[in-house]
């Protein structure tokens, strides 16, 4: 198995746990995993991104420009952001929902999501975008948007992860309580990969 994904987002969405889930998930199958993040203002909705890669022979966590197989994006205009580390044939799966970065809203700046979508559906040929706030709503949190993007991208089978997998890391990872909650979410994440996909 050998995968270079970047994960994006702003902070409060779980972007950092979702990097930790993926890793956890590899490292138990005995892959090798490197990963760095920038967390930036995360406290303050800052922008959050993550470099994980998976594999044997790799040298640095860093993943150069063009060389990414998968971005997920919890928020439209960071998927933008970071677009210029997706490979050619690479795929990206994407959050529809919103929120507004710290820079638009303190300059007053117009920033339309949509707009950011319609860039990413000329620019992406493998793009998948999720209806996070519908699906959310199904859930019934707003905290798991990290584990929806996770089960659609299992998937699609672009973590190269079996679900079983995934649900062993949460297991390893997040609290009991919160156990159910993050199953509902990732097998949520699941049913949208299949149903857009098909």
């Amino acid at each position: 198995m050998r995968k270079d994904i970047v994960l994006c987002g702003v902070g409060g969405q779980g972007t950092v746990l979702a990097s930790r889930l993926i890793s956890s998930a590899a490292m138990a199958r005995g892959e090798q995993v490197m990963s760095a993040e920038t967390i930036g203002m995360a406290q303050r909705g800052g922008s959050v991104f993550s470099h994980l890669r998976i594999g044997n022979g790799i040298a640095s966590p860093m993943i150069a420009s063009g060389e990414a197989d998968l971005i997920l994006g919890f928020e439209p205009g960071e998927a933008v952001r970071v677009l210029p580390y997706l490979k050619k044939d690479g795929r990206m799966i994407v959050s529809s929902l919103p929120v507004m970065p710290v820079t638009a809203a303190l300059g007053g700046s117009e920033y339309s999501a949509e707009d950011m979508l319609r860039y990413l559906r000329e620019q992406v040929e493998h793009l998948m975008i999720l209806p996070a706030g519908d699906a959310l709503r199904e859930v019934g949190s707003p905290k798991v948007l990290n584990l929806i993007l996770l089960g659609a991208a299992l998937s699609d089978g672009a973590l190269g992860l079996e679900e079983q997998e995934m649900k062993e890391a949460i297991i390893r990872q997040v609290p009991e309580k919160f156990h159910e909650l993050n199953f509902r979410a990732l097998a949520c994440g699941m049913r949208l990969g299949r149903e857009l996909r098909a």
